[in-house]
């Protein structure tokens, strides 16, 4: 199998160009690549494939071999391969995601992609759709919409026998947010897998640890359902910024720190678009056995 590996703020992902041919039982596949003694070593397993509906369609699998349906960093990287590799010309492309499709817009330096915006789409307020069983504790007026919705916003909720204020998002895949004082502090490794299979969350959830700098910087740990902890997440940094913007934390604009690195996030009041921008880099390329 000829392989990609490829990282967005650290958040690590190996690609396969699908375009031309299938790839056989891809949850294993991804267990295989992803263990980092015994495999290529990465997040999880993203497939570049044809579409219908969009210039190519991304198939994600963490580590665990679970499916998601996006991810922010791994589809900025997807930009950048069809672009570096060929498979397309233009700058302004569209990618099919079993979350609806992105559009990107790829900005060059040197003639190769290295830095991406994604129109992310509109944040998912609604409960039952995000999907989580906390009821909506505040009505909320979508900016570039008509419909109200009653969104999670400073929940209660009580995790390892200690009480959480939480807020609901979902970017394409859920989210759980919470402040902290200092996100450096937290046993994530403890508290990370008992959010992420939390009863309130039939779908298990992918959960954010938020530190408010001041009004236009936020700082982020994120455990990622199927993968544990990771280096960056995108959806969860937009995630996090329109629950914080949402409960009146921060501008409509935001830098969001991470483990690896930053991302700018914006939330189009007019438009209902969360954007995202950050960088996409391609670490190496191989061939790996299929003993499966």
């Amino acid at each position: 199998m000829k392989f990609t590996k490829m990282q967005g703020l650290g958040n690590d992902y190996v690609y396969v160009d699908c375009t031309r041919e299938e790839l056989a039982s891809p949850a294993d596949v991804a267990r295989a690549v992803s263990d980092r003694h015994f495999g290529i070593g990465s997040d999880g397993l993203i497939l570049i494939k044809p579409s219908k509906v969009a210039d190519f369609y991304m198939e994600m699998y963490n580590a665990d071999g679970s499916r998601s349906a996006m991810c922010g960093n791994g589809i900025r990287c997807v930009g950048k391969y069809v672009y570096d590799f060929g498979l397309t010309d233009k700058l302004d492309v569209s990618i099919e995601t079993a979350a609806g499709i992105k559009y990107l817009s790829l900005r060059l330096l040197d003639g190769k992609v290295s830095e991406v915006r994604v129109n992310m789409g509109a944040p998912e307020l609604s409960p039952e759709k995000i999907p989580t069983t906390l009821e909506g504790t505040r009505e909320v007026t979508l900016n570039g919409a008509d419909d109200k919705v009653r969104a999670v916003l400073g929940a209660g909720l009580k995790v390892l026998d200690k009480d959480y204020e939480v807020s609901c998002i979902s970017m394409g895949n859920p989210h759980v947010i919470t402040y902290v004082e200092d996100e450096k502090a937290i046993d994530i490794e403890k508290i990370g897998p008992a959010f992420e299979n939390h009863p309130a969350f039939p779908e298990r959830t992918n959960t954010e640890f938020i530190r408010v700098a001041d009004r236009k910087n936020l700082y982020m740990r994120v455990w990622e359902r199927g993968t544990g902890e990771t280096l960056a997440c995108g959806t969860g940094a937009c995630a996090c910024a329109v629950a914080t913007m949402l409960n009146g934390l921060c501008d409509r604009a935001v830098t969001v720190h991470l483990l690896g690195g930053d991302l700018q996030i914006e939330w189009d009041a007019k438009e209902n678009v969360v954007y995202m921008t950050g960088p996409a880099v391609t670490v190496f390329t191989g061939d790996y056995p299929l003993n499966m």
